[in-house]
């Protein structure tokens, strides 16, 4: 069957865009397959249209609940039944029901967390995947952006499924992240899609101010004179709240907040208000944004700079996706190095920390188990939930638990000696990344789409007529014509959720 028929018939395509069929046919060959696809490019047809001729299951591993939750809903918009998402949203009972018909479904979509469920896998392993897809495949890396420590164990389940063949998929990694990808996930014969990682509908404009009201009136000004709808981000929690009040202080009334202390129905109304352009601007940390399929985000503005060079083209690249003109705006002062160097360590145990753990791990009356440990080092000594990741992979990794109790034949102290080398190399990492990302910043002797793909190994292939600050550009063809809607949005926030999960029940039962 011809592939370009299923794309219309399933996805209402009628072309591929650039990567897609080269991608779609080696997968059908039965390849194991790396690709690096920009932020837009429609990563997620590349594995769901194989789905349609291979026979079996596609297995979808994805970093976050919101963005499968979102792939699981286009799906059944389209038709397809026979997918679902297993993860934290369903109940008890739906996900043994699940689990119990787990054959009928083409499409799977799963987190890497919900994979180290003996459960799950079990039931995994009655049925045939026929293509193993990641997600996000950076999180594998080690020396990627965003590590994930369940990550690193796909290539254990894996092989527990009867190692199917694979699709590694990711928007913005180096050379040294894709070998290392290949390498955790012990790819062999892997076919490399490598496509360039500019969005040339995207203008660069990197600004220097000289102080913080500065930059908050800047930010102000922007906001009133772009075209929206735009998204902001910021280093802080406390930042997306202090500045959604001045932009409202400002006549900027359709704007909210997002961040992780959200409860999740309040981050789920934000995100849906947003989509569905009840929002002009969201002011968010980086928890916002993978999961938002929004074609028509005009301007990114960064208040605060991310720590590294492969999270603000992640950031950036939300904007544009529809291919029309976009803006991203870095706005910076002196001081903003200092803050980032005080947080780019922030999900990364310290010392302190580590000494802690061991101190209970060493304890010759009675040992923790890994459960106990877990919810000691949460309730007693309230470290977050990304730092105990980290920790109980390497207690893991290191052998100092073994089946969630403590190895009585490992020595403890070389274990702890070995792991703390292993936290003081991704401290230099992250040391490393911020440092090559602020002289980015910074350098405005040279075009800065030039040197972002630099970075890559890429070359700029054609340049753009509204490229970069060095460059220079109209920023005025970005402006909204002076019109900026006043009207509050409908707040009634429980009311509103009711609506948005009814259409959401509506479109599962369909």
């Amino acid at each position: 069957m011809r592939l370009e028929k299923i794309l219309l018939e399933k996805f209402h395509f009628s072309s591929f865009r650039k990567g897609q069929k080269e991608i779609i046919q080696d997968l059908v060959k039965g390849k194991n397959v790396m690709a690096m696809l920009p932020t837009g490019a429609g990563k997620s047809v590349c594995y769901q249209l194989p789905g349609y001729i291979l026979e079996g299951t596609v297995l979808i591993v994805s970093p976050l609940l919101s963005l499968m939750e979102d792939q699981v809903q286009q799906l059944k918009s389209r038709g397809e039944k026979n997918v679902i998402g297993l993860n934290s949203f369903l109940s008890y009972q739906k996900r043994k029901s699940a689990l119990r018909s787990i054959h009928r479904y083409r499409f799977i979509y799963v987190s890497p967390e919900i994979l180290q469920s003996d459960e799950v896998i079990h039931a995994l392993q009655k049925i045939k995947i026929s293509l193993f897809v990641i997600d996000e495949a950076h999180c594998i890396s080690q020396w990627g952006h965003e590590f994930r420590t369940d990550y690193l164990k796909l290539d254990d389940v894996k092989n527990k499924l009867g190692n199917p063949p694979c699709l590694a998929l990711t928007a913005t990694a180096t050379e040294m992240v894709i070998k290392d990808i290949i390498h955790q996930l012990d790819l062999s014969d892997v076919v490399k899609h490598i496509y360039s990682i500019d969005r040339p509908n995207i203008a660069i404009n990197v600004k220097k101010v000289e102080s913080l009201d500065e930059k908050i009136k800047g930010t102000i000004e922007f906001v009133k004179s772009l075209q929206g709808p735009g998204i902001i981000y910021f280093s802080s929690r406390m930042w997306t709240e202090k500045m959604t009040l001045i932009l409202r202080e400002n006549g900027i009334n359709r704007v909210a907040f997002y961040h992780g202390g959200l409860e999740n129905d309040d981050r789920l109304l934000i995100q849906q208000q947003f989509i569905q352009d009840q929002l002009d601007v969201i002011c968010c940390t980086n928890a916002f944004g993978m999961g938002v399929d929004k074609a028509n985000v005009r301007y990114i503005i960064h208040f605060h700079y991310p720590s590294q060079i492969e999270s603000y083209l992640q950031e950036i690249g939300r904007a544009g996706r529809d291919g029309n003109p976009s803006i991203a705006i870095l706005l910076y002062c002196n001081e903003d190095h200092d803050l980032a160097k005080s947080i780019v360590l922030h999900d990364l145990p310290n010392y302190e920390e580590w000494a802690l753990v061991f101190t209970l791990i060493s304890n010759p009356i009675q040992k923790p188990s890994l459960h106990e440990l877990e919810l000691m080092m949460y309730e007693r000594h309230g470290i977050s939930e990304i730092k105990w990741r980290f920790m109980k992979y390497q207690l893991e990794h290191e052998k100092v638990y073994v089946n969630g109790s403590v190895n009585l034949h490992i020595g403890v102290e070389d274990a702890k000696i070995k792991i703390l080398n292993i936290v003081h190399e991704r401290a230099r990492l992250k040391q490393r990344d911020l440092a090559g990302f602020k002289r980015w910043i910074e350098d405005v002797d040279r075009c800065r789409r030039e040197t972002l793909l630099w970075r890559f190994d890429q070359m700029l292939e054609n340049r753009p007529e509204c490229c970069c600050d060095y460059c220079n550009f109209d920023i005025q063809k970005y402006g909204n014509d002076g019109k900026i809607s006043n009207t509050y949005i409908f707040t009634d926030w429980e009311e509103e959720l009711k609506l948005i999960l009814k259409q959401s029940g509506e479109g599962q039962n369909g």
